[in-house]
């Protein structure tokens, strides 16, 4: 008998980061005797924040942040896909990307990880509160204002949810933050921006400042308080009868001007191959087929996961047992902003949500805030 290959992965302490992981595991152990992948999970804290060059030298398998891109390509901590995979699998990712997500992990004309979940925030509700309250979903930002006085909105706070919130906001506002090499956003937009969503974040209740997204949606279905988010990180896991105490419905977000609904940040995650990994043909070939249009249609997404091939997202199966999660929120995906993924942006990303979250809760001068971000944002370019 051949001697076993044991493949090491580490993903994300969620259902929808650690279940499709192991059922795709045990069908490609099925497939393929003589392996055997073990996933570990890490939370999603530490999913944000731990460096992939520490991950890479104890995991062949990583499930990523697309922001590591740009430190991918400088380290090459992980492998380039497109040195291994062939250019048709490659062009079927590309053409069947969910929004930027392909893109999102691809620097330097080389694509660092198999965009296998696409995520950005969109809004979500309890129909049945909506009800009881007699309200239909807000459609603008008065009238989001309006629910929010009347304590039934919710939303997470915490550091690297209020920045790419206020991302969000200056994106809908009319500029993307992060196109300069010294200045974030413009002040008129920036103040505009930072107002905007101190008024929100006030008229919540102060816990969602300890909320991510995940705990907003526990929130929502443990409890009868909160009937309206108004942009969170989906989870589609949510919509599906069975998974929580009540089902959450997701929709696409409010407008700011009457004409587009907001825009929001790009989230989601990749497969990356360690490039310590003993055994790269077996990794490569596994990571192709979680990739697949097929298996993400049906094994990833049946099993919690949360696809980012498009085929998944259009699919009647998948929209059939999940309240139409993935057609509703798909134009939402579909022109997400697409955030830094330099060298450095992981710098930037880690301190300047700090920023945005104590200017929501204490108040201030927007001017100094965006100053204090401005410079942040300099650190992390110089960063070598």
């Amino acid at each position: 008998m051949p001697e076993t290959i044991i493949l090491k992965g580490i993903t994300w302490n969620h259902s929808r980061g650690f279940v499709p992981m192991t059922a795709t595991a045990q069908r490609f152990t099925e497939l393929n005797p003589n392996v055997e992948i073990i996933w570990e999970k890490r939370s999603l804290q530490q999913f944000a924040d731990l460096s992939i060059e520490q991950l890479a030298e104890r995991y062949d398998l990583l499930v990523i942040d697309h922001p590591w891109a740009g430190f991918a390509a400088r380290t090459r901590a992980i492998l380039p896909f497109d040195e291994y995979l062939s250019s048709e699998f490659l062009k079927d990712q590309a053409d069947h990307t969910v929004g930027h997500s392909h893109e999102s992990y691809n620097f330097h004309g080389q694509q660092w990880a198999l965009a296998i979940d696409a995520a950005t925030p969109v809004a979500s509700s309890r129909p049945d509160l909506l009800q009881q309250h007699g309200l239909q979903l807000p459609t603008n930002f008065e009238e989001l204002m309006d629910m929010a006085k009347a304590g039934l909105v919710a939303c997470p706070l915490i550091p690297i949810d209020s920045l790419m919130t206020f991302y969000t906001f200056c994106c809908s506002l009319g500029e993307d933050p992060c196109q300069q090499d010294d200045v974030v956003v413009s002040e008129e937009i920036g103040v505009k921006a930072l107002q905007m969503y101190r008024q929100l974040a006030q008229s919540v209740d102060p816990v969602c400042f300890d909320l991510n997204p995940i705990r907003i949606y526990e929130l929502m279905t443990r409890n009868d308080q909160v009937a309206y988010c108004p942009f969170a990180y989906g989870y589609s896991n949510y919509s599906r009868a069975g998974y929580a105490r009540k089902v959450l419905h997701f929709h696409d977000m409010i407008s700011l001007n009457g004409n587009t609904n907001l825009r929001s940040t790009l989230g989601g995650t990749g497969l990356a191959v360690s490039s310590k990994c003993a055994h790269i043909d077996v990794a490569m070939q596994y990571a192709e087929m979680v990739a697949s249009p097929a298996c993400q249609e049906y094994l990833y997404t049946d099993n919690g996961g949360q696809p980012g091939h498009l085929t998944a997202w259009t699919s009647d199966h998948t929209n059939g047992y999940t309240n139409n999660y993935f057609t509703n929120t798909l134009p939402a995906l579909q022109r997400a902003f697409l955030r830094p993924r330099y060298y450095g942006s992981m710098y930037f990303q880690d301190h300047a949500g700090d920023v945005v979250r104590d200017h929501l809760m204490k108040g201030g001068s927007e001017v100094e805030a965006l100053h204090a971000m401005n410079d942040l944002f300099k650190r992390s370019k110089e960063i070598a």
